[in-house]
Order: C-alpha cells, then sequence, then structure tokens
C-alpha cells in the first residue's frame, strides 16, 4: 500500500491496478509541479509509453492548483474549487493519456518553495524506490518559475540517493517557463513528439479551467513545438515536425558532488560565450 506524507495526496489507476504494482511497472516517471505541467514537458515520455505493453508512465503533480489563473466561468471559483476542478483534470488527463498512475501530492505552491520541505521530500524519495523508473522527465533548472525550481532542486537530490543501479538512465530537465532554445546546439536534448499529434492537442486541452480561464496553452504548446522543430538547424530540412527541448540533468544525478548552481552556470556561460564570439567575428574585437 502506498502511502504519502501528505494525507490529502490522491493517488489514481487509471486501470484499476493494485497501487504497488502500477508503482512497479513503471518506467517513464513525470515530475511536475502543477496539474498540466506532465502534459507540456512529459508528452515524450507518454507517448513513448503510449499503447506500449512492456512501457507505463506514471505521473507525480506536487502543487494543489490552488494559485490557478481564472477567468470566464471561473472567474468567482474559489481556491478550494480550483483545487477540486484541477483535480478532476489531472485524473482525465491520466485516463486519455493511458498512465500507469498518476499521484497528486497536493501541496501548496508555498510550502513547495520552503528550502528543505521535509515531506515533499519523503514524498519523492518513496515514489522513486517503488518505480524505480528508467527515464524521469521534470522541469529545467532554467525554469523561470519559482515553484519549478523548487520541485526539481529536491528531486535531484532524491534521485542522488537511490542506489547506483536503481537510478534512471536518462535525466531530462524540459522546457516550460522559458523555452530553452539558448542552449547551444550540442546541448540540447531534442525529444521528437512527432508520434500521434493528436494526443499532444488532446492532452493539453484537457485543462479546460485554464485554457478558458485566460490561458491558451493548446495554441502555445503545439506553437513551440512546431518552432522547434523548424528553428534548431537553419541549414538542414526538418527532420522533426513537432519537437521539445530539454537539458540533461543525468550528470547531476550521478556525480553528486556537483553544484547544482554551478551547472546551471555553465550553460549559460556557454551561452553567452558563444553570442560574444559570433558577434566578435564581425565587429572586430
Amino acid at each position: 500500500m502506498i502511502q504519502f506524507a501528505n494525507p490529502t495526496a490522491d493517488l489514481f489507476v487509471p486501470d484499476d491496478t493494485e497501487s504497488g504494482q502500477a508503482f512497479g511497472r513503471t518506467t517513464h516517471l513525470g515530475v511536475g509541479a502543477h496539474q498540466d505541467d506532465l502534459e507540456v514537458m512529459a508528452l515524450h515520455g507518454i507517448l513513448a509509453c503510449y499503447k506500449q505493453p512492456q512501457k507505463w508512465f506514471g505521473g507525480v503533480t506536487v502543487t494543489n492548483g490552488a494559485g490557478s489563473s481564472r477567468t470566464n466561468e471561473y472567474a468567482d471559483y474559489t481556491d478550494e474549487q480550483m483545487q477540486a476542478v484541477r483535480a478532476e483534470e489531472q485524473r482525465k488527463a491520466a485516463v486519455v493519456g493511458e498512465f500507469g498512475f498518476v499521484a497528486q501530492l497536493g501541496y501548496p505552491s508555498s510550502t513547495v518553495k520552503q528550502p528543505g520541505n521535509s515531506d515533499f521530500a519523503v514524498d519523492l524519495r518513496m515514489i522513486l524506490a517503488a518505480t524505480k523508473p528508467e527515464v524521469v522527465y521534470t522541469h529545467n533548472l532554467a525554469d523561470k518559475h519559482d515553484t519549478h525550481v523548487a520541485v526539481v532542486v529536491p528531486l535531484i537530490r532524491a534521485l542522488r540517493e537511490m542506489p547506483a543501479a536503481e537510478r534512471p538512465v536518462e535525466v531530462y530537465g524540459v522546457e516550460v517557463w522559458r523555452d530553452l532554445n539558448w542552449l547551444l546546439d550540442d546541448e540540447k536534448v531534442l525529444l521528437d513528439m512527432a508520434n500521434r499529434p493528436n494526443l499532444v492537442r488532446a492532452l493539453i486541452s484537457i485543462f479546460d479551467s485554464q485554457i478558458s480561464g485566460g490561458k491558451r496553452y493548446d495554441l502555445a504548446l503545439e506553437g513551440r513545438l512546431r518552432s522547434n522543430a523548424t528553428f534548431f538547424d537553419s541549414h538542414a530540412v526538418d527532420d522533426m515536425t513537432l519537437a521539445s527541448y530539454a537539458m540533461d540533468l543525468k550528470p547531476l544525478v550521478d556525480e553528486p558532488s556537483l553544484d547544482i548552481v554551478k551547472y546551471v552556470d555553465g550553460y549559460v556561460e556557454r551561452f553567452r560565450e558563444d553570442v560574444r564570439s559570433r558577434v566578435s567575428r564581425f565587429t572586430g574585437d
């Protein structure tokens, strides 16, 4: 029996498999801050597992959705009402995407952003121990949303605590709030989303409280994925039609001595030097 630190956490298994078995069959795991984050940054894993009997996607949504934007028919919803709506939308997405499970941990965003939150860290460690995923998707360290970064840092630390033999083979920090087109091309992880573009549209469109509530994530996501595929290489024809960019976080997991801040700062510095070098070639400086 799976037990979470937060008594209000919600675990949903679409095919009614026993929870321990549902966790144990997981091959691809997405850990996101909010409802609908999985459907943006973990799409690659969802698509990889869809209709694949030997692959299962498990999703973790950390916060409770209380601070969501809201207009139109949702304008007068209370935080409690929005939490219920967003939780149900996440469960619907799990059904459509045929997730192995989705765990909504139900923490307020303010709690998640407190460094060293022990309950949150306990849940992450428990989930990783129970799933032992081969691939993990989460937010990237250059994301501009505080809650997103507050999720990925303790996740990296929890992954570091796993026995080396049980750690995932791949760990990706994927773009949501701030795209990753600024990464040097040889440092971008290019995730192909061309498989089932209809499912890409369908999953994000489930979150009506956000789309009708004032944020056109459905249009923005497809636009970004199409732009990534086209603008990746200026001298080659498109190899993909839909693509997402990710930051490789695996080195941080395998080398606990690596400083997390310095690791992401390295990406920024290499980008800076690339820009300076290119401009300097034409200014003579």
